[in-house]
């Protein structure tokens, strides 16, 4: 029969930085259903406003068609160079359009350039069929579904592939979000298409040539992703800026029309870079803390993160912030070097809580006999001791 001590969970202040009277960065407010804000160099929500609400998507919902081709290609499953039939059922669709016709067959990375482009409905459709385990859009839209629960998009649920309204085509702008920093984490080579802004397929209809997207080429370091838009859905787009070191994600929908969609997104990316500045908290491989480690060979191990955590403060002075250390202590052993124990907590006034993992600093073994003996011994003397003392 073993002895074992209840876990209790210990929280120590290790970083309080402190400016009394510095200026906050200012929140921003936006006319936008929904709206959401990261910072993908610091893992930093910057704005969520009814972020995981699902809402129609519109065409930025072609984006998951997109990663889901990417995918494929990278898998060899999907050859760039190959050509695809247009099918009647992919000209059944009207409004944003890659004027594709039946029958003819278009190289898949020309219709990648459609859909990103040109938002083509009809080219997001031959993409789907020829992915499709069934070779129908609808069983296209079923995998789109799956694999955005696959990569933590919960509340996006997908009826076809291009975001032309119908019931089951939802999104939030938090999936969005998730959806466009997977798109630039996991495939960098294939980025660069979201920034042209021209794209002449076969010299068809040149006046429909232009990139939609309204932040390209402004100077603001704006290079995607995709806009949205529907009479249900409103103005909508799915942007991506980098300045210096630091790249931001933000994701606006129901706007009233496209200048104000515009706008909104130019007024996003200025509030976002110079509203906050980066800052280092700790140090990969810096000690935090040390936890208490039950049966191990060492008493103790060191609480350390594995990267270094880099946190974003108001630029105009303000440094409040507040870092703890969370864990449930004693830790049994074996304790595996790198392995996760506990979290740093990030608390900054005005942002949400950062949460950081916190690993060992190094491998603790289980321990021998005499500190199986040992510990039982402590643990026990510990319960009757008490008790000696209010009966003396």
């Amino acid at each position: 029969m073993s002895v074992i001590p209840a876990l209790r969970t210990f929280a120590y202040a290790v970083v309080c930085v402190v400016a009394a009277g510095a200026a906050l960065a200012q929140s921003f407010e936006t006319p936008a259903r929904a709206a959401y804000v990261f910072d993908q160099t610091t893992n930093t929500v910057l704005l969520d406003k009814n972020a995981d609400e699902p809402l129609p998507p519109a065409s930025m919902s072609k984006l998951m068609t997109v990663y889901m081709a990417f995918e494929a290609i990278a898998s060899g499953r999907l050859d760039i160079n190959e050509e695809l039939t247009v099918s009647e059922h992919a000209m059944s669709y009207t409004g944003s359009s890659m004027f594709l016709r039946s029958g003819e067959r278009v190289r898949v990375e020309d219709l990648l350039r459609g859909i990103i482009i040109l938002s083509g409905n009809d080219a997001s459709t031959v993409i789907a069929e020829a992915l499709s385990p069934d070779g129908t859009e609808a069983g296209f839209a079923r995998m789109m579904t799956e694999r955005a629960k696959q990569l933590g998009m919960m509340n996006s649920t997908f009826a076809n592939s291009n975001g032309w309204p119908a019931i089951g085509q939802r999104m939030s702008v938090r999936d969005l979000g998730i959806l466009a920093d997977r798109l630039i984490s996991d495939f960098p080579t294939f980025y660069p298409l979201f920034s042209e802004q021209e794209f002449l397929f076969d010299g068809r209809v040149p006046s429909n040539s232009q990139n939609r997207n309204p932040i390209l080429g402004l100077g603001l370091g704006a290079d995607g992703l995709k806009t949205g838009h529907t009479m249900e859905a409103g103005y909508g787009l799915v942007g991506s800026a980098k300045q210096g070191d630091r790249r931001i994600i933000f994701v606006i929908t129901g706007l009233e029309s496209a200048a104000q969609r515009a706008e909104e997104s130019s007024k996003i990316i200025n509030w976002a870079f110079r509203q906050f500045a980066q800052k280092n908290v700790a140090r990969a491989g810096t000690r935090l803390a040390d936890a208490s480690v039950w049966m191990g060979e060492a008493a103790t191990v060191g609480l350390t993160v594995a990267e270094d955590v880099n946190l974003l403060v108001p630029a105009l002075g303000g440094n409040d912030f507040d870092a703890q250390v969370v864990f449930d202590s004693p830790i049994s052993a074996p304790v595996a070097a790198g392995q996760q124990l506990g979290e740093l907590v990030i608390t900054l006034e005005g942002l949400p809580e950062t949460r950081v993992p916190l690993v060992a600093e190094n491998a603790v073994a289980n321990g021998g006999f005499g500190v199986k003996l040992s510990t039982a011994a402590k643990v026990i003397l510990g319960k009757l001791l008490p008790e000696a003392e209010v009966e003396g």
